[in-house]
Order: structure tokens, then C-alpha cells, then sequence
């Protein structure tokens, strides 16, 4: 015989199935409305408004960029070289000009005064020199006169003497006689050697007396052509073959010494100086090959000097051009230079992306064949001008979203439209 259920079980049993089955209806529902909106909700980016690029395999340049301008190998600055006066500007900027040509003229009468004094003192130094070598040189004539008369009287007793000898081994002379005419000859013999001897000290003292004053004379010389010059640059020259540079000054302006008053440069060797930002140059060593874009043509080149020191952020490189000058080419032109660092061979590499330095991690949006892009993580590796090493997160083929993305930096999926 069957036992009646009890109505409250069945009832329990009914409300626990009905929740079972709301929750489950919940569930669905709200699933299905979260994959609608999602679609719904995905950013639509216009295709051409991005810049894209695809992964590659292969051999990749390492370049570093930086602006510049084209310097001079040979550069005078010719400056001011005591206190004057600008009184006239002969020439300007621009004009071709040899080591002759005159610039400027200068003005300054303390400076004509001190050349115009140092001119008179070397003159009275040169006459004085002249009459003291007339004066030692009869002093001198005097003394070898005396010697040479002393030394013809000795020649004399010494003639007596061997003849006093003579007529005393005859008998015919007295012995007294002979020792007079020894004793005349042997100091007489003394008196020429003294006489000799002063002559020899007379010459040096002489040459003495004479080198002290022309030594004078080349002091009082050398203060002449340093007064002389100076005056003589008050005319202001270019100094060497070239085209004048830069004026700096004005006609009636006042310069004191080391003011730069013209500078001058050989316009047929010129360098390219180049700003290379002091991250990328870590890598630059001297003799690496460079192209320098004059817009008007490239130039090949080679690094030739590294400033060791960091101005501003920027390292200066000098760069040795080595093709011929396009038209136009001139000092202080602006270029934009190129330095190749290294070839990598056999790497996975893609354009550089806005965002993102080099041996960073960085999220990029990779393109799905269904037109939407995924944002992705990407390990960067060592970096070019125009590209980068992809060291993980993409393939060969990939293509990959290098726009700055930070309008959609919110979303983790973007559609291409």
C-alpha cells in the first residue's frame, strides 16, 4: 500500500528546482548580454589613420640620427689684440677674400705711440752699437800698435845682443857690454808677451762690450716688432684664403684684447658636426661609416672625432666627408646626419613603434586576420633609427600596430575598420 508524500517535501523540492532554474536562466542571460556588449563595445579605429608594419627575418642595420651642420676643417678668428677703435668695416659677410685682404680698420694712438717710441729707442740703440764699435775697434788698433812696437824693439836688442856676443867671443867687446845688451833683449822679450797678452784681452773685451750691445739692440728690436706689429694690426687681415664668416663688431664700437673681430673659413674642406643624443651614442667609435643629408644630396663620411664630453644631452660627433660637396654646400649649412653602428644578421626586427625604447617590454596591438588587432606583450631588443630587434611576444609576419596608441590605451582589443 502506497504512503502518501508529504506536501511540505514536495513543496521544498519545487522551490529548490525553480531557484536551480533562475539561477541558471541568470546565468545564460547575462553571458549572452556580456558577449553582446562586448562586441558592441570594441573600438573602432580607422585603418589609415595607423601606421603599420609587419615582423620580418633578416639582416638589420643599427643606425643613430642626429641634426648638425657642415663646420669648416679651417677656421681663423681673428681677434682684437689691444684696445682700439672700429673705424672702418671694408668688407661683409660672404665675400671670397685671400691673407691679405683687409677687413677692418682699427684705431688706437696709444698703440701707434708705443710703436712710434720703440722705433726711436731700437734707432738710437743701432747708432749707439755703431759708435762703440768704431770707438773699441781704435782701442783695439792702438793696443795691437803698441805690440807690435815693442815687439820690433825686442827684435832689435835681440839682433844686439847676437852681436855683442859675437865681438866678445873676438875680443872685441867688453863683457859688460854683452850682459847689457842680454839683459835689454830678455826684457824687452817680457814687454812683448804683456803687450801680446793685452792685445788678446782687449779683443775679448771687445767682443764683450759688442755683445752686450747688440744684445740690447735685439731686446730693443724685439720690443719694436711687437709694437710694429701690433699697429700693423690695427689693418685686420683675413689671414688666410677663404670666405669671410661673420663681423661680429660695428663701425665706432670699442674692443678690448681677444674680442673676436672676424671669423674666416676655407669652404672647400668642410666636416659635418653632428648632435647625436647622448643614449644612442654609446655605441660610436671612430671610423664608422655615416651619410650626412645636406637636402640637396648624400655624402658618405666617416667618424673622425667623439667629444668625450655630454653638452646639453647631446654628444658632438665629427664626421669626414668623403664624396664630393653638392652645390650650395657651405659652413654653418644644416644637415642631418646617419652613423651605422652595427649589422645584426639572422633577427627577428620590425619598424620602431612611437612608443618604446630600446631592451624594454612594451604591449603592442597585433593585427588578427578578422581586422581587429589584440594588444599584445612585446620584449624590445637593440634598436635602430628606423627599426627595432623583436626579441619575444611576435613572429616572423606579424603585423603589428606602430602608431602611438595612447587614444586607446584603455582597451585590450580595437577594431580595424
Amino acid at each position: 500500500m502506497d504512503k502518501p508524500r508529504d506536501p511540505s517535501h514536495l513543496k521544498q523540492r519545487r522551490t529548490r528546482q525553480l531557484i536551480i532554474g533562475g539561477i541558471a536562466a541568470l546565468v545564460l542571460a547575462f553571458g549572452s548580454y556580456k558577449v553582446a556588449t562586448l562586441e558592441r563595445a570594441l573600438m573602432t579605429v580607422e585603418r589609415q589613420t595607423v601606421w603599420t608594419d609587419t615582423v620580418k627575418r633578416g639582416e638589420m642595420v643599427r643606425q643613430v640620427r642626429g641634426p648638425g651642420t657642415l663646420g669648416a676643417e679651417e677656421i681663423q678668428w681673428i681677434t682684437a689684440e689691444t684696445p682700439a677703435q672700429v673705424e672702418k668695416r671694408l668688407i661683409l659677410p660672404g665675400t671670397v677674400v685671400e691673407p691679405d685682404t683687409v677687413i677692418l680698420e682699427l684705431s688706437d694712438p696709444e698703440t701707434e705711440q708705443r710703436a712710434l717710441d720703440a722705433r726711436l729707442d731700437l734707432e738710437a740703440a743701432r747708432a749707439e752699437t755703431r759708435d762703440l764699435e768704431v770707438r773699441l775697434q781704435s782701442e783695439l788698433l792702438n793696443q795691437e800698435a803698441d805690440a807690435a812696437r815693442v815687439a820690433a824693439d825686442y827684435e832689435s836688442a835681440k839682433l844686439e845682443a847676437q852681436a855683442q856676443e859675437q865681438l866678445a867671443n873676438d875680443g872685441l867687446t867688453p863683457e859688460i857690454t854683452l850682459k847689457r845688451a842680454r839683459l835689454r833683449a830678455e826684457q824687452l822679450k817680457q814687454q812683448s808677451e804683456i803687450e801680446r797678452q793685452r792685445v788678446e784681452k782687449k779683443k775679448e773685451s771687445v767682443e764683450a762690450q759688442l755683445a752686450s750691445q747688440k744684445a740690447k739692440v735685439g731686446q730693443l728690436s724685439a720690443v719694436y716688432d711687437l709694437r710694429a706689429g701690433q699697429e700693423a694690426k690695427l689693418r685686420v687681415r683675413a689671414g688666410i684664403s677663404g670666405v669671410l664668416q661673420d663681423v661680429p663688431v660695428e663701425v665706432g664700437q670699442r674692443v678690448a684684447p681677444g674680442t673676436n673681430l672676424a671669423k674666416v673659413a676655407n669652404p672647400n674642406h668642410l666636416k659635418a658636426i653632428l648632435q647625436i643624443p647622448q643614449v644612442q651614442a654609446k655605441d660610436l667609435v671612430l671610423g664608422q661609416n655615416a651619410e650626412i643629408d645636406t637636402r640637396n644630396g648624400i655624402i658618405p663620411g666617416k667618424v673622425k672625432r667623439i667629444d668625450p664630453a655630454v653638452r646639453e644631452g647631446a654628444v658632438t660627433v665629427d664626421v669626414e666627408l668623403l664624396g664630393e660637396l653638392p652645390k650650395g654646400a657651405r659652413p654653418d649649412l644644416s644637415v642631418e646626419g646617419t652613423v651605422e653602428i652595427e649589422r645584426l644578421a639572422n633577427v627577428l626586427y620590425t619598424g620602431r613603434p612611437a612608443y618604446g625604447q630600446a631592451e624594454s617590454q612594451v604591449s603592442m596591438f597585433k593585427v588578427q586576420p578578422d581586422g581587429t588587432a589584440v594588444r599584445v606583450p612585446v620584449q624590445l631588443g637593440r634598436a635602430s633609427v628606423n627599426t627595432i630587434e623583436i626579441k619575444n611576444g611576435l613572429a616572423e609576419g606579424d603585423e603589428v600596430i606602430l602608431s602611438d596608441t595612447a587614444a586607446f590605451d584603455e582597451q585590450e582589443k580595437i577594431r580595424l575598420n
